[in-house]
């Protein structure tokens, strides 16, 4: 697969994995409403997704990249932050809220488990400890934003 494909495909996985996943823990820790969440994910598939691919965009002319280069790193961060991101409104939609957030975060972390073994091998590095480390910095990333959501809720709520 070419870099630029390649560079905006992580990217996009892994901004939508992370960012969808702390923002559907830090709501439901918050908030009772499916509705809230729902509006939240869709916000983010949206506007996240336009915002990283604008960023790549810009950090890609910034690297003197060809045009081709910089519009197939742009269009691939997109279409990945959209589309991940996107499944992560079946199960707010079809479970109830409590199950729901926690099949998001097993589906996430199964995304990012797959994702940091395919990268691992393709740099034939050792796959346990680089889906190790990407795990344990998205298991802090859902606590801080799980404790954010508390918090709020505790002080506002």
């Amino acid at each position: 697969m070419k870099i630029s494909f390649m560079k905006g495909i992580s990217f996009g996985l892994t901004t939508a994995i992370i960012t969808t996943i702390a923002l559907i823990v830090g709501l439901s820790a918050s908030t009772t409403s499916v509705a809230v969440i729902v509006s939240g994910v869709l916000i983010i598939a949206i506007a996240d997704s336009l915002s990283d691919s604008l960023g790549m965009h810009i950090s890609e002319e910034a690297s003197e990249k060809t045009e081709k280069e910089v519009r197939e790193s742009t269009a691939s961060t997109f279409l990945a932050k959209f589309a991940v991101g996107s499944t992560f409104l079946i199960p707010i939609l079809l479970l109830p809220l409590q199950i729901a957030v926690i099949a998001s975060v097993c589906w996430g972390l199964f995304l990012i488990t797959m994702l940091s073994y395919f990268i691992a091998k393709r740099d034939k590095k050792n796959p346990l400890w680089t889906i190790t480390e990407h795990i344990a910095l998205t298991l802090f990333i859902i606590f801080l934003t799980h404790s954010i959501g508390s918090w709020i809720a505790a002080v506002f709520g």
